[in-house]
């Protein structure tokens, strides 16, 4: 079955979505509706300590509180739902990052509980998608899976985002960069675009071209501190629109060549350090030079060292000199499973990322 033959699947959104200053005061009335008293609130230490001046004073609901543990495993999922049903919860909250997000979905559909989200970074667009993505307790990428149900409620309080550190928004502002070209180079030669399918493709265009006019000065005002509209208008770009993309895109607006290449940099010990949105940033390039479109490398170069993204092998701690650790990414980034393989008929073989990679960093240099 080729990706044009496979049926799509909606799930656009969560069923609520806030984004508001005091949101979080709102916790009583925004569960009176479902009759919610019971809630587990899985939160790590950090996403706990950044979420406790905005966190409700009181409250008439119970809150049972869960510190998560390390990667986002099978195994922690299931504890996390394992401990929600012993606590005869009514719905699972998670607060904190990507991982605490994915974490809290994949337990919610396991337990059958409904789940709330209040990411604490604007790095991604985890607390909106229906879908977890896992990893080994090496912190090596095993799979992802979609949900058959879309999380309840997303509750964005932009002061916690904006006070997190910039690192993480600029790692968010690269991995939703990578929507549009990575559901471009999945329907651009589409034969037919069914509706869902043109709505991925504009929402994630729409996402470039934010994200390119605003990123710069949202980085600016994160640094100072300052709620924008600029620093709104990106943080809900990589939570919400960039949710948009594979929520009615589906297997066509998810990922594709750049995500695969962060999951074959999960191979190299020498960038375990590096944040999710840093690894996707160059994935971005390593797929265009994949497409031939050197000259779209080059247009978005400028951006990048304005950001401080990694565009060159240096940047990632390796080196070009280093082929067994280059060919291990590229095996891992070209497994059958991955999304590299929706970009051509043929798929994508590991010495031709091993070449692209090659090939950009000449282009770099």
């Amino acid at each position: 079955m080729t990706k044009e033959e496979q049926a799509i699947v909606v799930r656009g959104t969560p069923a609520v979505y806030h984004c508001e200053a005091g949101i979080l005061d709102k916790l009583d009335t925004l569960l009176a509706p479902y009759q919610y008293k019971r809630v587990i609130v899985v939160h790590g230490d950090r996403s706990l300590e950044a979420a406790k001046p905005y966190w409700p004073k009181e409250t008439n609901t119970t809150l049972l509180y869960l510190r998560y543990q390390g990667e986002c495993t099978l195994q922690e999922a299931h504890r996390i739902a394992c401990y929600a049903q012993a606590e005869r919860a009514d719905v699972i909250l998670g607060l904190g990052g990507g991982k605490v997000m994915d974490l809290v979905k994949a337990a919610g559909n396991t337990s059958g509980l409904d789940t709330i989200l209040v990411p604490t970074l604007a790095s991604n667009c985890a607390a909106w998608t229906p879908l977890s993505v896992f990893y080994n307790e090496e912190g090596q990428f095993t799979h992802y899976t979609v949900f058959p149900k879309s999380t309840l409620m997303v509750l964005l309080e932009p002061r916690i985002a904006l006070h997190a550190p910039v690192d993480y928004l600029r790692a968010g502002i690269a991995d939703t960069l990578a929507k549009w070209y990575e559901a471009n180079v999945l329907i651009r030669d589409l034969q037919h675009r069914s509706a869902a399918v043109q709505v991925a493709h504009l929402t994630a265009r729409l996402c470039q071209t934010a994200l390119l006019e605003h990123g710069r000065q949202s980085i600016h005002d994160a640094e100072q501190k300052q709620l924008s509209d600029a620093f709104v208008e990106v943080a809900e770009t990589i939570i919400m629109t960039g949710g948009l993309v594979g929520g009615f895109g589906d297997h066509l607006g998810r990922i594709a060549g750049a995500h695969s290449i962060h999951n074959g940099l999960t191979a190299a010990p020498a960038a375990h350090h590096l944040l999710h949105g840093d690894k996707v940033a160059y994935g971005i390039l390593v797929q265009l030079v994949l497409e031939d479109n050197v000259a779209e490398v080059k247009n978005l170069l400028p951006f990048y060292e304005d950001l401080g993204l990694p565009c060159r092998l240096g940047d990632l701690g390796l080196s070009a000199e280093d082929r067994p650790t280059l060919e291990s990414i590229a095996r891992q980034a070209t497994l059958p499973q991955e999304s590299i393989q929706l970009m051509k008929p043929e798929g994508v073989t590991s010495d031709e990322v091993y070449e692209a990679i090659v090939n950009l960093e000449q282009i770099v240099s």
